[in-house]
């Protein structure tokens, strides 16, 4: 067995950028832990460390050196390596001196393309000390950086300068340069705390001498968890909660080495500036972290995270404090100037700002956002005029001075536009309702204004684009259009709402007339299907279940409807009777497709010959029947069990009557039987495709 050691290696630099840290630090661990895998080099734990100033690796127990392997390699064909007198050719004897060995020395292996020369050869294994300098060389090119830079003089290119490098194998420095660094054991540590230059004795010493010697705290997810716990006891202290948002707590991980939590406060007079935007200026800005009372109003009290243990922590609270003042003084300032001005003033700016060029303006948005709007308000139950009103102002605060300083505002300072102006409660959340949801798992509209100008809105932009040939492609989707689809498709079912969506596509595009090929709503709503499948795939859906129902174009045009179907779909598949019933429609779909013209219309008793076919026609006339009130319902799953009660007859059909009869009546008699079953199960879905 061979000796195993940790690996150590660390790239010390200039602050890396906050933001990418954590995908440099996954990219570089991946890339070396795949090179020493594929070179089988065995090892235990891989431990990532990132910093602002390094990335570091530490794999445990690594193999000192390959294991030695047997390697096989093909020749030439046999034909091409001897002459006619049995002589090898220059082709044998090249490959024998390619692999050290001499021809005679060479074996013969078939393969599908005839008998070949074969070496088999071992390789003797290389020690890791000699490939790890070239596995870390390839990870660090490997690294993912949008643009890589150059410094004074030097040559090499990364992301920022290098000052240090780092490689131990067990005690040992493994010697190599990098980014014109030599390789060696000195770390750094805290620049203010321990600049000084720490030697390593081994590499498993790494992270505990940095804390304790160099106070710095390596690992990323250690030091992560402990500015949260550092910032949710703060906010305790402050008599309230801190908001700790995920993508902040990331960045500000990237920005610290050695976490302090401090707190702060900020004027009471302030907290007229609707929330969102103090918020904003402090996560945004300056990356502090803001503290929430238990009713989630914003308390005037912020938590920082400094870099370093201050003699004087008050002083540092205060200076902080000072550069917040500016910065939320800013929004109040933008606040107090729009709310001067009416909404209406605000949106008269649209006409000048071009949502598309193909759709014009925002102000046209608006226009037709209004409209579609009114539409559906009057559909669900809202109020038609209210959302279109709401529509029509719906993006008036894009020309606010406020999003224009913060843009997480749109929709947000039309709320509070809105309200300072005195417009109805319902005008205001439906303004900030509008973008809702904005990802996956997000909330949705509440109120019906809210409802109807998010799904005019998206409907819009959905029609629009598709309109002017512009779709999505792989992962591009510039607009969006595949959240704001799965967004239609959640406001409408989730808040049961009864649309015929392709009837809001097309009349979207009667508002788009002369701007688009209104052709392309076909697309828009095939698009619109391809998301039905997404969505309920992550819901766990089985995609058979799912295809069952797209095969019905009209369920594919009410969502609300649709997802009764699928749902009831899916229970009916587990059923004992759907697999003989989805086999028997199976059957019936392919007896009738191929049929040269329609069966008859109505099934004649006269013609009933058989007990069995008699037997299916009561009871297939009797779940017409009883379908017919639970349809108009939308009880498709009580119909799926109504008609789980036919499985035993339509099996004892097929086992006794040979459908294509000769009589040519009797044989129309039966297939007309046979269109009237499929019917009624196609009143539910395909079920025939549930049989894979």
């Amino acid at each position: 067995m061979s000796e195993q050691r940790d690996l150590l290696i660390e790239l010390g630099t200039e602050e890396l950028p906050p933001k990418a840290l954590p995908t440099l630090s996954s990219a570089l661990t991946e890339e070396l832990v795949r090179q020493l895998d594929d070179a089988g080099l065995g090892h235990g734990a891989v431990e990532s460390f990132a910093g602002a100033r390094r990335l570091a690796v530490l794999v445990r127990d690594l193999d000192a050196k390959q294991p030695d392997r047997q390697v096989e390699r093909l020749g030439p064909a046999v034909k091409a390596a001897f002459d006619g007198d049995g002589n090898p050719t220059k082709a044998a004897e090249g490959f024998a001196a390619s692999v050290g060995l001499t021809v005679d020395q060479l074996d013969r292996q078939q393969t599908d393309k005839g008998e070949r020369l074969f070496a088999r050869l071992e390789e003797t294994g290389r020690a890791a000390a000699e490939l790890v300098p070239e596995f870390v060389a390839q990870a660090v090119n490997k690294l993912p950086i949008p643009k890589r830079m150059r410094w004074g003089r030097r040559k090499v290119q990364f992301v920022r300068p290098a000052h240090w490098l780092v490689a131990l194998f067990g005690k040992e420095v493994i010697d190599f340069e990098l980014l014109d660094q030599q390789s060696g054991r000195a770390t750094h540590g805290h620049r203010f705390h321990a600049p000084q230059a720490i030697e390593l004795a081994e590499a498993g010493d790494y992270a505990t001498r940095l804390e304790q010697d160099g106070k710095v705290i390596a690992d990323f997810g250690r030091r992560r968890e402990m500015i949260r716990q550092q910032a949710e006891q703060a906010g305790r202290d402050a008599g309230g909660e801190a908001r700790i948002d995920d993508d902040l707590l990331d960045e500000v991980t990237a920005l610290v080495e050695w976490p302090v939590a401090l707190a702060g406060r900020f004027d009471d007079d302030f907290l007229r500036v609707p929330q969102e935007a103090l918020i904003s200026a402090m996560e945004e800005h300056q990356k502090y972290f803001s503290v929430l009372d238990a009713d989630g109003k914003l308390m005037p009290r912020f938590i920082t995270i400094s870099n370093i243990e201050s003699r004087d922590p008050a002083k540092v609270a205060a200076g902080n404090e000072k550069v917040i003042r500016p910065r939320l003084a800013d929004a109040a300032f933008f606040y107090d100037n729009d709310c001067k001005k009416p909404l209406e003033q605000h949106a008269q700016g649209l006409a000048q700002v071009v949502f598309q060029q193909q759709l014009g303006t925002l102000a046209d948005k608006c226009e037709r956002i209004g409209a579609l709007a009114g539409v559906i308000a009057n559909h669900i139950g809202g109020d038609e005029q209210l959302a279109r009103r709401a529509g029509a102002l719906s993006k008036a605060d894009l020309n606010s001075e406020m999003v224009y300083e913060f843009d997480t505002m749109q929709g947000v300072m039309g709320y509070y536009l809105a309200r300072n102006e005195g417009l109805p409660e319902e005008l205001a959340e439906a303004l900030h309702e509008q973008y809702l949801p904005r990802f996956a798992g997000d909330t949705l509209p509440r109120t019906k204004t809210g409802q109807a100008v998010s799904l005019a809105d998206k409907i819009d932009t959905l029609v629009g684009i598709f309109g002017i040939g512009q779709t999505p492609t792989g992962t591009k989707d510039p607009y969006a259009l595949r959240r704001a689809t799965l967004g239609i498709l959640r406001i409408i079912i989730e808040n049961g709402l009864a649309l015929d969506l392709r009837e809001l596509l097309e009349q979207a595009a009667a508002r788009l007339e002369g701007r688009i090929d209104a052709a392309r709503v076909d697309e828009a709503f095939d698009f619109v299907k391809g998301r039905y499948r997404a969505m309920y795939q992550e819901q766990g859906i089985a995609t058979p279940v799912i295809q069952s129902v797209l095969a019905l174009d009209d369920a594919c045009r009410k969502p609300l409807d649709f997802d009764r179907r699928v749902k009831a779909v899916a229970a009916f598949q587990q059923r004992e009777e759907a697999a003989a019933l989805a086999a028997a429609n199976k059957r019936v779909s392919n007896i009738l497709a191929k049929l040269e013209e329609a069966p008859p219309e109505e099934i004649d008793g006269a013609l009933l010959e058989d007990e069995a076919e008699q037997t299916l026609t009561d009871l297939v006339v009797n779940a017409y029947e009883r379908s017919e009130p639970l349809l108009e319902e939308g009880n498709y799953e009580a119909v799926l069990a109504l008609l789980a009660e036919l499985r035993e007859p339509v099996d004892a059909f097929f086992d006794t009557v040979m459908v294509m009869a000769e009589d040519p009546a009797v044989r129309g008699n039966r297939l007309a039987l046979l269109s009237f079953l499929r019917d009624l199960f196609l009143n539910v879905a395909d079920i025939s495709l549930l049989q894979e």
